[in-house]
């Protein structure tokens, strides 16, 4: 008699920590045994191939809600099947607030959206854009309580930022919740008065994207996102770290014991501004916030992740088409840098991007590729561990991964509802064969099979990792009454 529902057999079993050669019994979708010789009533075959954790992406915008009732093109049904032919297996994905609205009555759209179409496991972040008292006093606390344990501001963007006392009122409406808060760190201001400076001398085109928000820029509100959190002791991460110098505001704050973590994103390591310098509208494929940095900036962002600074590597996937009305062009194919969406996908072409630039290159090891796709953006946001990891008692996420297999991207592959990929006719070196989501396969051989609706959201209770260190100046607590 078969000792276990499913055994994937013969593979290099690979975590955060550790490498070795294992079988895995799966049974009722929670990995049960590890070890050798398993037996089960159905055996995958994992002979010559690395068994990875599935991937956990942390920042990748699905399905997101528009103001007026319209949502991103993006759908959590073609959304998951791209996450699942790239080995990602659970997302945290974001639901709007709209100036001047309440934060339950888009939720309740959005995770509507999502029990109908997922394919993957899921969890919210909460965008604040109007931190009013209602917002602040009553209804954070209710989304917390319901599993909501992360909320997301900007700095700037257009109807999005908040300025610093909003901003407080998060940190502290978090701090009494035991929420995390993600920030996307540029100043508003700043961005305002250089593109007001390029547009008037003329300079529009999508190159000058990256000229409107420079390094210093985001360096700017990345020390003050941290010293607010500070001054308040919430534990914040922040997004989308796109080069050294930004990474060392991180550390600096890190180094004082600081609860601040910080992900980056693989455009930051292949894509650079030169990319957004493209003839006609070309060029706006390859705009995103922050900008891509230059080439010498990759050898620099790889040794930032080399010390841990930056531990997280997420997808930031923001699609939006490049032909049609809805897009890139949404405002003309003659519009300014200002007036084009930012934003690329990358759900699919996370991990491979990232182990063909990192373990195939030999920047990193396998075990330190695991941490940053799936077991360290897992734990950050109290997913662990349930997923991000093998071991008995998890959830039977694997990615059955050849680590040998050179790829040529195309936007085929990716499987999303996108019409392109910035990384279209770029080679790599590592790919998945086949994904497993809690036991099932769900992905082989770049054939999704898994069913609109079977993913599941993961509620997230508290967590020691985002508790506050309980240093404050002179010891007073804002936070209590803000």
């Amino acid at each position: 008699m078969a000792e276990y529902d499913r055994v994937v057999r013969g593979g290099t079993v690979v975590t955060g920590t550790d490498s070795m050669r294992a079988d895995i019994g799966i049974r009722a979708g929670r990995i049960a045994a590890i070890g050798e010789s398993l037996s089960g009533t159905d055996v995958v075959d994992a002979g010559g191939l690395l068994v990875l954790p599935g991937g956990v992406d942390t920042h990748c915008h699905i399905e997101q809600l528009r103001d007026g009732g319209d949502a991103d093109e993006e759908s959590f049904e073609t959304g998951s099947r791209s996450c699942l032919a790239g080995g990602t297996t659970s997302v945290v994905t974001f639901s709007n607030q709209f100036k001047g609205r309440d934060i339950l009555t888009p939720l309740a759209d959005y995770r509507r959206r999502a029990a109908r179409g997922a394919m993957v496991d899921y969890g919210f972040h909460q965008i604040i854009t109007d931190p009013t008292d209602a917002v602040v006093h009553e209804q954070i606390p209710q989304i917390v309580a319901e599993g909501i344990r992360s909320l997301k501001v900007f700095l700037t963007y257009d109807p999005l930022h908040l300025d610093d006392r909003q901003y407080l009122r998060v940190l502290a409406a978090a701090r009494r919740t035991g929420a995390l808060v993600t920030v996307h760190c540029e100043n508003y201001e700043a961005i305002r008065w250089r593109t007001e400076a390029l547009l008037a001398d003329g300079r529009t085109a999508p190159k000058y994207h990256a000229w409107s928000r420079p390094p210093v820029i985001e360096r700017e509100a990345t020390h003050r996102a941290i010293a607010l959190a500070e001054l308040v002791d919430q534990p914040i991460q922040i997004f989308h770290v796109s080069c050294e110098e930004v990474a060392e505001e991180v550390a600096r704050a890190q180094a004082r014991g600081v609860k601040v973590w910080a992900e980056t994103c693989p455009q930051y390591f292949v894509l650079t501004a030169a990319d957004m310098d493209r003839p006609g509208f070309e060029g706006a494929k390859f705009m995103c916030s922050p900008a891509p940095r230059d080439t010498a900036e990759h050898a620099r962002m790889w040794e930032v992740i080399r010390r841990g600074t930056l531990d997280v590597v997420s997808s930031d996937h923001s699609g939006w088409n490049f032909e049609g009305p809805r897009g890139k062009r949404v405002n003309g194919a003659e519009a300014s840098f200002r007036d084009i969406p930012n934003g690329v996908p990358g759900l699919a072409a996370r991990l491979p991007l990232m182990f063909s630039e990192g373990v195939a290159a030999g920047r990193i090891d396998v075990n330190h590729f695991v941490r940053l796709v799936a077991t360290n953006p897992a734990k950050l946001f109290g997913l662990h561990p349930r997923k991000g990891s093998i071991a008995i008692g998890a959830d039977a996420d694997l990615v059955l991964w050849d680590p040998a297999k050179q790829v040529t991207l195309t936007n085929a592959l990716m499987q999303q509802a996108i019409d392109y990929t910035p990384y279209e006719g770029r080679t790599v070196t590592g790919w998945p064969v086949a994904t497993l989501l809690r036991g099932q396969v769900v992905m082989r051989d770049g054939r999704v099979q898994a069913e609109p609706g079977s993913g599941q959201f993961l509620a997230r209770g508290p967590y020691g990792m985002i508790r506050p260190r309980g240093v404050l100046p002179d010891g007073f607590d804002a936070a209590r009454s803000a």
